[in-house]
């Protein structure tokens, strides 16, 4: 056991020094995570096309049930339930069930028939701010269009709902917010694949891959090998990326950083496995390059980081569920915003750790095909 150490914490050795000896590859490693959360913190934006939204109508009367049917018909919001009781809004926003809750008083009707003010209260979720901006923006659409409409039915004259909105985990709605702590997961992933793509290809092109075949080291030891130095090297870029979020955009931090690092820990193991298994199968550095990069769009584009996965077609949504990093995004989303112990982090934990599990296991038997 100690000797097979040993020859992992060489190999382990050597990659990082392979990779590290190069000035510009080492400047890229490190400083890449801090121009991108800069550049997505100041130029990104996002857009919105599918809202859902659960109703809590305490009044239940015809003027509610006409407001939510301007959201209902807006072609935007789409409802997913009519809540009974208030603590089941808590529960949907933090499952991101819906993304915003629309609680209508008791005495709704009433006081619109009366010529008072009435009151209508949204409470949106602040960890997507730019969605939740958005949504908010057609709410107040559709509560304008609402009182037009009142005013000229019943002949009154001056606004009459009282619209009164929260944000949940982002009370500002700031988009630097939500892009900032989602590059956490998406840089590490992009940087992690990349370097395990390439660590095999390039024992091949300098020749010495022959060398490991006629070394003690065995198909484990030269996964560990592999896979250990490219783990550390995402582990420091997410460290830079949350450094930045922090002391550069101050974006506060309300979770814990063992959680943090626990999490992103098995999302690197998914990232590396996926990197060694097209490590595996490519002959040349251009080719583990070309795999890599072919696998990261689709990864990145499906990860909820562009437009939000609830936006995309139902076949495409199936196909975001062996997605690493959408589990990793939402992960970071959950801890760095909301908070999130482990025990809640199950649902985005186990499917990481399934993929990880398939992927390391599929690029260990390709190793081992290719040492025979």
């Amino acid at each position: 056991m100690i000797a097979s150490l040993l020859r992992v914490l060489a190999l382990i050795r050597k990659e990082i020094l392979a990779v590290m000896k190069d000035a510009r590859t080492r400047n890229m490693l490190l400083l890449q995570p801090v121009l991108q959360c800069l550049l997505f913190g100041y130029a990104a934006t996002l857009d919105l096309n599918n809202v859902p939204y659960a109703a809590f109508d305490r009044d239940r009367s015809t003027a509610s049930s006409a407001l939510l049917a301007k959201l209902d018909g807006s072609g935007v919001f789409h409802r997913i339930a009519n809540l009974t009781d208030p603590a089941e809004a808590r529960r949907l926003i933090d499952n991101q069930t819906v993304l915003v809750v629309v609680q209508i008083d008791s005495d709704f009707q009433r006081r619109l028939s009366d010529g008072e003010a009435a009151r209508v209260q949204v409470i949106a979720d602040g960890r997507n701010s730019n969605t939740a901006g958005s949504a908010l923006g057609y709410i107040d659409a559709a509560v304008a269009s609402f009182n037009a409409d009142w005013r000229s039915e019943h002949g009154l004259a001056g606004p009459q709902i009282q619209l009164d909105q929260r944000a949940w985990y982002n009370a500002n709605l700031e988009t630097r917010w939500n892009l900032i702590p989602a590059l956490i997961g998406t840089i590490t992933m992009m940087s992690t694949m990349m370097l395990a793509a390439l660590s095999v290809a390039r024992e091949r092109e300098e020749g010495t891959f022959d060398q490991l075949l006629v070394t003690p080291f065995t198909p484990v030891e030269i996964m560990a090998g592999k896979a250990i130095p490219a783990m550390m090297i995402g582990l420091v870029q997410a460290t830079n990326a949350l450094l930045v979020a922090q002391l550069w955009f101050r974006i506060p931090f309300a979770g814990n950083y063992i959680t943090l690092y626990v999490g992103l820990i098995l999302f690197l193991l998914a990232a590396v496995g996926i990197g060694l298994f097209i490590s595996s199968i490519a002959a040349t550095m251009q080719q583990a390059m070309l795999y890599a990069f072919v696998a990261i769009m689709p990864f990145a584009l499906l990860s909820g980081l562009a437009t939000p996965i609830s936006s995309m077609p139902a076949a495409v949504q199936d196909f975001t569920l062996i997605n690493p990093l959408r589990y990793a995004i939402d992960l970071v989303h959950r801890i760095y915003l909301e908070g999130a112990g482990l025990d809640r982090l199950v649902p985005d934990l186990w499917p990481m750790a399934i993929i990880a599990t398939i992927t390391l296991g599929a690029a260990a038997w390709m190793f081992r095909n290719r040492l025979e």
